[in-house]
């Protein structure tokens, strides 16, 4: 059974002058250190010498490396080394582990050997051997996106509400009860407080609920961008969650094509590189995966990608002409509080164990009427 919302369901306010958003003052500088986005490349490669030879290609022109190698993210000796080789090539770092929490960690341990437990240690390690070059840790991945297409929220929600089947749960939840349960995801996991403890952001990236990500203790969301879905509604969507938040978001452009050639072309990924970075990103970063063609020593990105970065930097990010977060919001569509629908479509779900209800088709057919009016000076956040 639904919970019953007595505040409006859906309204916009339209914001005159000043907007949710305050622009960067933006330094004539031309140096990496001056710049107020951070800009990189996912590495998501196999090994120590693919990694150095991409931030060798890209040192130039950004300021972030992003290792988000599943085989790197079990070796400590690799992890280390093209850490090593970031910094000193003036990157700043963000770096991915899938799981932190000792407890699984030993379990892992039983049947992978000591392919995960130095994990712990190294975050324990990380700043003082990185300083501030290392931002944060990317700990897993698209919780928002696993949640509602994936079920794996049922282990966790059977832990949440004690019940042997999910389905026990939900007969009587609302939706407050599963946004809180959503929000407390992270509690069972001690890998969240190893990271915070260690004075490192949680980093994730996700497709949906990136409001609730924040919620479950998140620093920074970068929304994955690049889908055949519209962009304004994604920068939307995570600029509203992260302002009212009062936390950092940015974008990491990923595929437009489920199959070769993966990325789309580089006039669209400069475009909405520009346009995040316009809208206020704090982030902006290009997934490059998997290796395409296999002669392809740099991964998915061909030489056009890189052009199209490196024009990125020189015409934006460090042109003192063009303004990080000078494309504000002029209106904002307020949303249910706890409204957990994944918006990719009228018929999405919530939550993911309810089908669209009575409200969905009408904030759908707002949601789409203020896109078309504002585009990307649309925010849209819940009550």
């Amino acid at each position: 059974m639904k919970k019953a919302l007595s505040l409006p369901l859906v309204c916009f306010l339209l914001i005159i002058s000043t907007g949710f958003l305050v622009s960067s003052v933006h330094d004539n500088s031309s140096t990496k250190a001056d710049a107020d986005c951070l800009v990189g490349v996912a590495f998501c490669g196999d090994t120590v010498q693919q990694a150095k030879l991409l931030i060798d290609r890209v040192k130039g022109y950004t300021n972030l490396f992003v290792l988000q190698s599943g085989p790197v993210s079990r070796n400590e000796t690799a992890t280390t080394e093209i850490c090593d080789y970031a910094v000193e090539a003036g990157l700043d770092l963000i770096v991915f582990f899938g799981d932190l929490d000792p407890q699984i960690l030993d379990m892992k341990k039983e049947f992978l050997g000591d392919d995960f437990v130095w994990r712990v240690s190294w975050v324990e390690a990380a700043k003082a051997r990185y300083g501030d070059k290392i931002l944060g840790i990317y700990y897993y991945d698209e919780p928002g996106g696993k949640w509602l297409d994936y079920q794996s929220w049922s282990t966790f929600i059977e832990m949440a509400f004690n019940v042997t089947d999910y389905r026990e749960a939900i007969v009587n939840a609302t939706y407050d009860d599963v946004a809180d349960a959503y929000a407390r995801a992270n509690e069972a996991d001690e890998g969240y407080q190893i990271i915070q403890d260690n004075s490192l952001d949680l980093f994730s990236s996700d497709y949906v609920l990136y409001w609730f990500d924040y919620k479950m203790g998140y620093d920074v969301i970068l929304a994955q961008i690049g889908w055949n879905q519209t962009l304004s509604q994604d920068l939307a969507l995570i600029r509203g969650a992260a302002t009212m938040q009062n936390k950092s978001w940015g974008t990491i452009i990923t595929w437009k094509y489920d199959g070769p050639p993966y990325l789309d072309t580089p006039e669209n990924v400069y475009d909405q590189m520009l346009t995040s970075y316009t809208s206020g990103a704090d982030y902006v970063v290009l997934f490059n995966y998997p290796t395409y063609p296999e002669t392809n020593q740099y991964g998915a990105m061909f030489d056009e990608h890189f052009i199209a970065m490196e024009d990125f930097w020189n015409n934006a990010v460090i042109n003192p002409e063009v303004v990080k977060g000078s494309t504000k919001a002029e209106a904002v569509l307020v949303l249910p509080q706890n409204y957990g629908w994944g918006m990719r479509n009228c018929d999405d779900k919530i939550w993911a164990f309810w089908e669209p209800d009575e409200k969905s088709e009408q904030i759908w057919t707002n949601l789409c009427l203020l896109l078309e009016q504002y585009g990307t000076n649309l925010d849209v956040i819940y009550e």
